[in-house]
C-alpha cells in the first residue's frame, strides 16, 4: 500500500504565537500537508490572547476546526482529539501537542510504509525534555530559535516527575488512543523504531501554569481521572523550589546533553528502546491509567 502524508491532529491551548509558527514549520518540513487543529482556552486566557492565536494560525494558512473555552478537564483533550480524528477520516493520524516536535529516524513516509509492512498500526515515540543551558525557565526569541534557546535534552518527565514518557505519535484512523496519547489499547509500537519527541514545555510561564493546574484539580474546578497530572506538577514545583528556581542540569539521572532538531541524538534508538520497554508506573494513579 502506498503511504501518504498523515493528517496532523492537535488540541492547542494558550501558547505563544511564535511557538505555534515554529511548530507548523517543523511539521511542514517533515512533510505534513493537512493540519486539523482546535483551540481550547481556559477561562483565565484573555480575549486578546485568544484572538492573537487565531489570527496567527490563519496567517500560517491553517483554518482551525473549532474553538472552545472553559475548564480544562483531564478528559477535554481526549474528547476534542477524538472529534478531530473522526473528521480527519481514513489514513494515518499524527498526534502532537504544540510543544512537541517529533524527530524521526527516517522520512515520515518511510516510517509509515515500514509500519504498514511490518503490520504495526501505531508508531511510538519517547519524550525528550528540552531545557536551557542553565536550567532556567526562560522565554526565547525567534531569531535564535528553539535549539539555541533550549539546547539540552534529557529525561525529566519520567525520572524526576514519574510521568509516562511514552507516546503514540502515529496511529491508523481506526486505532483508539488513550488519554495523553501514551498508549493504544491492543496495539504496541515497534520498540526498535521510536521517534524522539522533543518536549519544549519548560519555558517561561510554565510554573504559573502548573500552580493553576494544581489549584483547579485540587478544588474540583477541573475534573481529573487520577491525581497523576497534579502530582507530576507538584514534583516539578518542589524540584525548582529546592534549586533556586531552576532545573538541576547536573543531576545524572536526568541525562541532559546537547541535542538538536536537525539530527537524531547519538545512540537514540537503543536508549529509547531501553526506556520504552522497561518503564513502569510508580504510583497507584498511574496504575489505574494503564
Amino acid at each position: 500500500m502506498m503511504s501518504t502524508s498523515p493528517a496532523l491532529i492537535a488540541v492547542i491551548g494558550p501558547v505563544e504565537p511564535a511557538l505555534l509558527a515554529a511548530w507548523v514549520r517543523h511539521y511542514r518540513w517533515l512533510g505534513v500537508e493537512r493540519f486539523l487543529i482546535a483551540f481550547h482556552f481556559p477561562d483565565h486566557v484573555s480575549n486578546a490572547q485568544r484572538q492573537g492565536l487565531q489570527a496567527a494560525v490563519r496567517e500560517l494558512g491553517i483554518i482551525p476546526v473549532g474553538t472552545s473555552s472553559g475548564p480544562w478537564h483531564e478528559h477535554t483533550n481526549t474528547r476534542l482529539t477524538d472529534a478531530l480524528r473522526h473528521q480527519a477520516g481514513p489514513g494515518w493520524h499524527l498526534l502532537a501537542d504544540a510543544d512537541e516536535f517529533q524527530q524521526y529516524p527516517a522520512p515520515l513516509t518511510e516510517v509509515i510504509a515500514q509500519a504498514e509492512k511490518s503490520g504495526h498500526r501505531v508508531v511510538g515515540g519517547l519524550m525528550l525534555d528540552r531545557i536551557t543551558a542553565s536550567g532556567r525557565l526562560t522565554g526565547w526569541t525567534t531569531q535564535g530559535g528553539l535549539d539555541r534557546a533550549y539546547p539540552l535534552g534529557g529525561h525529566l518527565t519520567h525520572r524526576l516527575l514519574h510521568g509516562d514518557p511514552r507516546n503514540i505519535v502515529l496511529a491508523r484512523h481506526d486505532v483508539a488512543v488513550a488519554s495523553g496519547n501514551h498508549r493504544a489499547p491492543g496495539h504496541k509500537p515497534d520498540a526498535d523504531r521510536l521517534c524522539a519527541v522533543h518536549h519544549f514545555k519548560w519555558r517561561s510561564g510554565v510554573l504559573d501554569d502548573l500552580r493553576r493546574r494544581i489549584q483547579h484539580f485540587s478544588s474540583g474546578t477541573w475534573q481529573e481521572q487520577t491525581p497523576a497530572v497534579r502530582e507530576e506538577a507538584g514534583r516539578l514545583l518542589s524540584h525548582v523550589g529546592r534549586h533556586g528556581g531552576v532545573i538541576n542540569i547536573g543531576d545524572p539521572r536526568l541525562a541532559f546533553r546537547r541535542v538538536g532538531l536537525d539530527r537524531m541524538p547519538s545512540g537514540w534508538l537503543a536508549e529509547a528502546r531501553g526506556i520504552f520497554t522497561t518503564w513502569r508506573p510508580t504510583r497507584t494513579g498511574q496504575d489505574r491509567r494503564q
